[in-house]
């Protein structure tokens, strides 16, 4: 199908110049329930696939997750999806990974971390930006996040347990933009909720719950071209066949 034919995969959005303020001082921005209907039933069945592959071959299937199903694969280069990602990084940009970020009942989420790019020049950007198919309760499954921490531009910020992070990186650092001093969040997702968040910015992810179903969730992440990247995950043969309309989003620079 032509990218002009495509089934829309956000709802309606109108996004100005507060809302990129928002973004660019709290370093990320949550868009509750934009997902649209098809595309919720599209991602659930795809990552229900990718899980299945995962348990078979391991941590390929999660980190190339575009790679193993044709419908994650398309929305790289949805028209939806590059209106997003050029609103923040502006026209010239660079796919740089789709992950599966699945969370099954009892998985022991992921500790606080930032991540790494071009961390001596602010001209290039890199964002991720997470697909909460199916949402999440800020007990249960939710990101944690610390406004501000992604002015620091910092790739190595790292902690076990929030009490080591404000301890530790934390401790007596205040917002470059506000002066209030950093404070641990976490957010509540309803289904369908897309979260854009600036590379740099701390994250951590909170245990899901034993009784809880599966937390169906995907990150597509893009960036200016300019520097290597860490975290990208094409394989030669994709980047040499990409998926229809992502030609040009594929190389590294």
């Amino acid at each position: 199908m032509p990218l002009s034919e495509r089934l829309p995969i956000f709802k309606e959005v109108s996004l100005g110049l507060e809302d990129r303020a928002a973004f660019d001082r709290d370093g990320h921005l949550s868009l509750p329930g934009l997902l649209t209907e098809d595309a919720r039933i599209g991602l659930t069945n795809a990552l229900s696939s990718i899980q299945e592959i995962h348990e078979k071959i391991g941590e390929r299937a999660s980190h190339y997750s575009a790679e193993f199903n044709d419908y994650l694969a398309e929305l790289i280069a949805h028209p939806q999806m590059l209106d997003l990602a050029r609103w923040v990084l502006g026209p010239e940009i660079r796919y740089d990974h789709c992950v599966a970020l699945n969370r099954p009942p009892g998985n022991g989420g992921a500790s606080w971390h930032s991540h790494e790019y071009a961390d001596t020049d602010p001209n290039l950007g890199f964002i991720r930006i997470f697909f909460y198919v199916n949402g999440f309760e800020e007990e249960d499954g939710a990101l944690g996040v610390v406004p501000g921490s992604h002015l620091f531009r910092e790739s190595r910020i790292g902690a076990g347990s929030d009490e080591e992070f404000r301890s530790g990186w934390m401790a007596g650092k205040t917002h470059p933009l506000t002066g209030e001093p950093l404070e641990i969040e976490y957010l509540a997702a309803p289904p369908g909720t897309v979260i854009l968040m600036w590379t740099h910015a701390a994250h951590a992810v909170r245990p899901r719950l034993p009784d809880s179903p599966t937390r169906w969730t995907v990150v597509y992440a893009y960036r200016n071209p300019g520097r290597e990247s860490r975290a990208r995950w094409i394989s030669e043969a994709f980047e040499a066949s990409p998926p229809p309309g992502a030609e040009g989003l594929m190389s590294l620079y």
